[in-house]
């Protein structure tokens, strides 16, 4: 009998009874700017900054409107303009060279490896090329953050790490997005803490957390950040700097700070399910798990694989029969953009050259959503159909 997966692969955990009494404290009084509080009262907002700036071990932490708000307040506070190239990943998405291209700058974009992650040849190649680079960390997939913190700061580039997809990770110990000058997060219902919309940008800097804060719309009310910067950083700036505004409000607030409270947890249970999939696909023939290396902290809330040198027809017709048994499969190798699988050659307001190794790998990326909704069964059950159909076409090719 021919097995289906009939759950989705878009339905998200519910958001915690904590969030949601919180949530519906904060409706209650109304005050849901974060700058709108009464007598002694500390935003909601200002909290969740201080515990985020905790768990990642920041002295700074400003809470916005997006992930991509994030990266582009992360570029402007680094005096990014129009004219400047930023260096970039090949293989991301769209909020990453949007960010780029909102600023007026130009992205360089550097090579994919068969780890999907970031070419540290490549990079090292271009890196006189610009002096800012923003990573990427597409899929939650961590390169060797050591050299290439090396190479940058011998180069005299700073990075601006996205961590849409790995907060929670981490390479060598340290957290994903504190090896940059920023780093930036994503609160996106997909993500690892669910607001709807949202974001964080970290720093050391107080220089730029102060930068960071006035662009997002503080007007002068930047003392009430419990997780910024003295105000004498801001003396130099607060006149200067223009206000874009891009603020977290109480609500959202309110809804991720019980889910920040139980990441440690949420990212483990991820994990389970990565490795259950994982193990089910291991030695599928014509099918090529990607490489985790032992430095790496993963946070498995999705998964990737290789269909590599396969003739388009090919990979098109194992997503076809996998989404007949009820399983999503996304392909970063059709010629135009699908949904979110947009690549570095879509985008036409970021004009770009040719990359024959990292098309060859593009070709073959296919991922795939995992919601903490799916039990360690329906994760074996997926996995049993991709397998089924990946040997059925391969041994057919």
């Amino acid at each position: 009998m021919t097995e289906h997966f009939t759950g989705s692969f878009t339905q998200q955990d519910p958001i915690p009874e904590a969030g949601i009494d919180a949530a519906l404290a904060v409706l209650r009084h109304g005050r849901l700017h974060r700058y709108n509080t009464a007598g002694d009262e500390v935003a909601e907002t200002a909290l969740l900054e201080r515990e985020f700036a905790d768990y990642v071990g920041s002295q700074y932490c400003l809470a916005v409107a997006s992930g991509g708000y994030a990266m582009a307040t992360a570029l402007r506070a680094l005096d990014v303009g129009p004219g400047d190239k930023v260096l970039s990943n090949a293989f991301t998405l769209a909020p990453v060279p949007g960010a780029i291209a909102s600023v007026g700058a130009t992205p360089i974009f550097v090579g994919v490896t068969e780890d999907l992650t970031i070419d540290l040849d490549d990079l090292e190649a271009k890196l006189p090329q610009a002096r800012v680079l923003l990573l990427s960390h597409m899929r939650g997939h961590i390169c060797d953050m050591d050299r290439l913190m090396a190479m940058c700061d011998a180069a005299g580039v700073d990075v601006i790490e996205d961590c849409a997809h790995t907060m929670g990770g981490s390479w060598n110990g340290v957290p994903s997005g504190r090896h940059g000058v920023f780093g930036c997060y994503s609160c996106q219902t997909y993500k690892h803490v669910n607001s709807g919309e949202g974001g964080f940008i970290v720093t050391d800097d107080p220089h730029l957390a102060a930068k960071s804060i006035m662009l997002s719309g503080s007007y002068m009310l930047f003392e009430r950040h419990l997780a910024g910067p003295p105000k004498e950083a801001f003396d130099n700036i607060k006149f200067h700097t223009p206000n874009v505004s891009g603020r977290m409000d109480n609500l959202r607030a309110a809804i991720l700070r019980p889910q920040l409270a139980d990441i440690a947890a949420q990212c483990a249970r991820w994990n389970e399910r990565y490795h259950t999939l994982e193990d089910g696909l291991r030695d599928t023939p014509g099918l090529t798990l990607i490489n985790r290396p032992d430095a790496e902290e993963i946070v498995g809330s999705s998964i990737q694989f290789l269909l590599l040198d396969w003739a388009a027809s090919a990979v098109q017709d194992v997503i076809a029969r996998c989404a007949a048994r009820g399983v999503e499969l996304k392909w970063f190798g059709a010629p135009d953009p699908v949904a979110f699988t947009s690549r570095y050659d879509s985008w036409r307001y970021a004009p770009s050259e040719p990359m024959a190794a990292s098309d060859r790998i593009l070709a073959g990326v296919v991922d795939m959503r995992v919601p903490l909704t799916f039990t360690l069964e329906d994760c074996a059950l997926i996995a049993r159909i991709i397998r089924a159909e990946v040997s059925s076409v391969y041994q057919s090719a």
